[in-house]
């Protein structure tokens, strides 16, 4: 299995910060007890506090696959479709 590293940003629509923040933070917990999940930590960014970031770390690239499809990310997404005005994700491999 090869570690892999996630860059995960969702900006929400001005007015739905604070909706858009409770459900990021409802999906904390579930994802941190998920098997292969090895850090899942949300930050909001200091200069443009619509923008969430989440930093992640799984144990494989079949890890985060299984989150993806994870009842309490599929709930998450049908919840804040409306909430969210950009979305992004980045999967990365460290190098050094």
């Amino acid at each position: 299995m090869s570690e892999i590293a996630v860059v995960a940003i969702s900006v929400a629509k001005p007015g739905y910060e604070d909706q858009l923040r409770e459900a990021l933070e409802g999906i904390v917990g579930p994802t941190r007890k998920e098997h292969g999940a090895l850090q899942y930590d949300l930050h909001r960014d200091v200069q443009e506090p619509r923008r969430f970031v989440f930093v992640e770390r799984w144990e494989s690239q079949a890890a985060l696959a299984a989150h993806a499809k994870s009842a309490h990310i599929e709930a998450y997404k049908k919840v804040v479709a409306d909430w969210v005005e950009h979305a992004e994700i980045r999967v990365v491999s460290k190098i050094a």
